[in-house]
């Protein structure tokens, strides 16, 4: 049986490592599928493969790997191993600067075209100065660089490795023995190591900062649980950690407490602050079986519920794990980011040679300085850092800020084609409408009253089981109106109820049954017609075969539902609504919310026919829908949009759901998509446009215009400031507001 694995990965530096990681789990037998997340070290593995064949990989591909058990736990391990890296990164950088100042000092002479003293005390001095600061200051790099090299691979590490090195090397062989070397270029690079490797490092924690703001969304939603409950034991309400709660347990919530897991109230009543769960900010009135949400936040009663789900089952679980695996998801343009970046190194060293190569053999003299520092500067700048975060960064800030308004993003692709649909067809009942009907309006006869009429029909539905007879008798109760008692109650199959009350033959029903038994219902017939082009349900009272009034009962459309039209047409974007309701009702409806298009009369498996019928039309289609009749139609679409409040199946058959159940939930997902994917493509130009006029700046192309190279120690510089560039761009989306 398949599974997923998630594992926590240590020690990669650059977007050639997820490759290579990426690599080493896939070789693993029974391995389908492995996805890694440079932006916040993490991997998901899909197959059979046992756990200790996965870390040994990841462990023989020069990585570290522990598997991702409990989201508290493995949060706290996380942030508390972060911030030991963070302040060993700034250590480790400012040690690297600190050598530099005395290095820039030894070699300030040469800039200003003096003799450098090589056989000075000054030289053997920042020989060892720039070896401490390779030793501690850049170990990660050259260990990275080996373990790189024994695998057969190449990733950031093996640029600055090779670089630092040469540079130390030919550093020392000119202060040993500057006769070797031809006139002029006996000059030693000792600023160069302190300098590049103290600003890559640096840019390092920079970045390592900046990339943990980024998964705020989920340590928010974390951050909503409570770490004890209030349980009901033996008669006495005692607190426990909130791991020990037991499904079926009963917890007392006071007023201002989070509510510790889902469960059903059982005693009492309150109003309960659900923003977190459906980003609504009203607080939903809640009482004796009503349920509950974990995380949720109770303002007002204090009331005893049921636990029904625990731990990993909640609703809040779930939406941390979705959001989880979302930002580690990939979409289709940051695929091909990945592949670029796991080519790039091995381009970039061949770059390198053939610079110093063409330096040395055709360059002006000093011919071995300007091929060192040349060569030197391609290595330091092409670092693909900026380019494998481009994607991933930006994913992960816009699948929370999406978490934030209530919409779950399950996969990559449906981050990156929500933003490119061109029509979203809609479910009617529970998408458009409420999906609960109420009592809409009244007309009664002659004699007759409106509480009188409800009242008799209140008290014949009852002994019924229809759906809208709970819809009636709530009205009638909301009214404070007395019901009667029935005797001779008949279910009529397809037209009504019928019954006696107080000694008085009282029918209910439909237009039919009135026909059946003679009634004349022209007295309301204009506002029998008029209750049907309204989309409403007609029901007939007749007391002793006499009309007394009809009783009109409508599922309304959603009090945002015109609104959320309109923002989609004012996109550019078409409706249409898909139902198996008739023709009539479903006009109705459409016209009230704003809908040109309408489907009507459809079966499940028509509704994913007709999806499929839109889509080869060159339609990118978003289905949005909410019961198990529209599963087929959600997985059918190129984006499946779940109402929140809908089936677990329609949830599970979508790619996006909607924890709110509000139509503008699409039209906010799809403008947030557009955010992210415009962030991405933002992040890749950038990273794109630095490493293509990067590399041959470094390589030295603008020295026969100008006459000047670009220092090492700049290219360093300007390799750290790329990838802070790029998660600072991609954090710029927490601000955004759809």
């Amino acid at each position: 049986m398949e599974k997923e694995v998630s594992l926590v990965i240590d020690g990669m530096r650059c977007a050639g490592c997820v490759a290579n990681v990426e690599k080493a789990l896939r070789a693993v037998d029974g391995v389908t599928s492995a996805t890694v997340n440079f932006a916040d070290h993490s991997a998901k593995v899909g197959g059979n493969a046992p756990l200790q064949a996965l870390t040994a990989a990841v462990a023989a591909a020069g990585y570290q790997a522990s598997e991702y058990v409990d989201e508290e736990a493995t949060r706290q391990q996380t942030e508390i191993a972060d911030t030991a890296r963070y302040r060993k990164l700034l250590h480790q950088s400012w040690f690297a600067l600190a050598v530099a100042l005395p290095a820039l000092a030894f070699g300030f002479p040469a800039m200003l075209g003096g003799e450098m003293p090589h056989w000075h005390w000054g030289s053997p001095l920042l020989a060892l100065l720039t070896m401490a600061v390779m030793l501690y200051s850049g170990p990660q790099f050259f260990g990275g660089a080996v373990s790189a090299l024994r695998h057969r691979t190449a990733t950031m590490d093996t640029l600055i490795a090779i670089g630092m090195a040469a540079a130390w090397i030919y550093s020392c062989a000119v202060t040993v023995a500057p006769d070797w070397f031809p006139t002029g270029t006996a000059e030693p690079f000792w600023d160069v190591i302190p300098v590049v490797i103290g600003l890559v490092v640096l840019g390092q924690a920079l970045e390592m900062r900046a990339r943990g703001r980024t998964s705020q969304a989920v340590q928010r939603l974390i951050g909503l649980k409570p770490k004890t409950a209030r349980v009901l034991r033996d008669g006495l309400e005692i607190d426990i950690s909130l791991a020990e709660v037991r499904a079926g347990d009963s917890l007392r919530v006071r007023p201002g407490e989070k509510i510790p897991v889902d469960g059903v109230l059982i005693d009492g009543h309150s109003s309960i602050d659900e923003s977190m769960l459906t980003g609504e900010a009203m607080p939903q009135q809640k009482q004796a079986g009503d349920t509950v949400t974990g995380g949720t936040l109770n303002q007002t009663g204090s009331f005893l519920f049921r636990a029904t789900h625990v731990g990993r089952d909640t609703a809040l679980a779930r939406i941390v794990e979705a959001v989880r695996q979302a930002q580690g998801a990939k979409p289709a343009i940051g695929r091909l980011a990945d592949r670029i970046a796991a080519v790039f190194v091995p381009v970039v060293l061949l770059i390198a040679l053939l610079t110093f190569s063409l330096w040395f053999w055709l360059g002006p003299e000093p011919r071995l300085n300007h091929a060192l520092v040349t060569a030197l500067a391609v290595l330091v700048i092409a670092c693909p850092c900026a380019l494998g975060l481009a994607t991933p960064i930006s994913v992960m800030v816009g699948v929370g800020r999406a978490a934030e308004y209530g919409i779950l993003i399950r996969n990559g692709d449906a981050l990156q084609q929500a933003g490119q649909l061109t029509m979203v067809v809609l479910d009617k009942t529970g998408t458009v409408t409420v999906g609960k009907p109420v009592l809409s309006e009244m007309a009664t006869t002659p004699g007759w009253d409106e509480t009188r009429l409800l009242g008799l029909a209140a008290s014949l539905e009852t002994g019924s089981e229809h759906p809208l007879a709970a819809t009636i008798i709530a009205a009638a109760r909301q009214r404070d109106i007395e019901l009667h008692a029935v005797t001779g109650f008949q279910a009529i199959a397809g037209l009504g109820v019928q019954s006696l009350i107080d000694g008085q033959l009282i029918r209910l029903g439909n237009l039919a049954l009135m026909q059946q038994h003679g009634i004349d219902c022209h007295a309301l017939e204009a506002q029998f017609e008029t209750m049907t082009r309204q989309a409403a349900t007609p029901i007939f009272v007749a007391v002793d075969s006499q009309l007394a009034g009809i009783i009109a009962v409508t599922d309304p459309i959603k009090p945002d539902a015109r609104e959320a039209i309109a923002r989609l047409k004012d996109l550019g974007i078409a409706v249409a609504m898909l139902t198996g309701d008739n023709i009539d009702t479903a006009r109705a409806i459409a016209a009230q919310a704003g809908i040109d298009t309408v489907y009507a009369q459809l079966l499940p498996q028509q509704k994913a026919d007709k999806i499929t019928e839109l889509m080869i039309q060159n339609a990118k289609i978003g289905m949005v829908g909410d019961g198990i009749n529209d599963a087929i139609a959600l997985s059918r679409a190129d984006v499946g949009f779940a109402i929140g409040t809908g089936t677990d199946i329609a949830i599970e058959s979508a790619d996006i759901t909607l924890m709110s159940g509000s139509l503008l939930g699409v039209v906010n997902a799809i403008a947030i998509s557009r955010a992210t994917i415009r962030n991405i493509r933002q992040n890749l130009f950038g990273a794109f446009i630095y490493n293509s006029l990067g590399i041959p700046i470094a390589a030295g192309v603008l020295y026969p215009l100008t006459g000047l190279l670009l220092n090492p120690m700049l290219a360093g510089a300007a390799m750290a400031m790329s990838s802070v560039t790029v998660v600072s761009n991609a954090g710029r989306l927490r601000l955004f507001q759809p």
